[in-house]
């Protein structure tokens, strides 16, 4: 986690299939789709419930190399996919500053983007999302992290 995120928003499995699958009810309006889009890496597993919640078998990846939890640096597409996205679903995890998701959209223009969490600087960017955090907080999935003791805010 870098020096420009002073807050931690810990995801457990359970709350990420439930917000999955809000997003796949928000989503049933907006298809029916050709097929849907993951972003890899993160956009895996939410891809991998909405998909079954709204019965899309045709799954393909994005693959956009763009940061970890450490820096931030040039964009690099790694698999791209062709079209204009028209009548797809992208989904991913997160959109954060917009830096993938802009890489995306500018690939697939016409596809619908969805997102689990969304903070301001990337949220104009994807068409739905289910929860919103401020800019300054780091978003900790299930796959990222593992149970382990946590200093209360205040020791005494």
């Amino acid at each position: 986690m870098t020096d420009s995120y002073n807050k931690t928003f810990p995801v457990t499995w359970d709350e990420l299939q439930r917000n999955a699958k809000a997003l796949a009810w928000r989503l049933v309006e907006k298809g029916p789709f050709k097929g849907l889009i993951a972003v890899t890496r993160g956009g895996l597993v939410p891809a991998a419930i909405i998909a079954r919640e709204l019965e899309i078998r045709l799954i393909d990846t994005v693959c956009v190399a763009t940061y970890d939890h450490k820096d931030r640096g040039e964009s690099a597409i790694l698999k791209g996919v062709e079209g204009d996205g028209e009548g797809w679903l992208i989904v991913d995890d997160l959109v954060d500053t917009g830096k993938t998701a802009r890489v995306v959209r500018d690939m697939l223009p016409k596809a619908h983007f969805a997102t689990i969490y969304a903070k301001p600087a990337g949220r104009p960017l994807v068409d739905s999302f289910i929860t919103e955090v401020s800019q300054d907080t780091w978003i900790l999935f299930p796959w990222d992290s593992e149970p382990q003791y946590v200093k209360p805010l205040i020791e005494r």
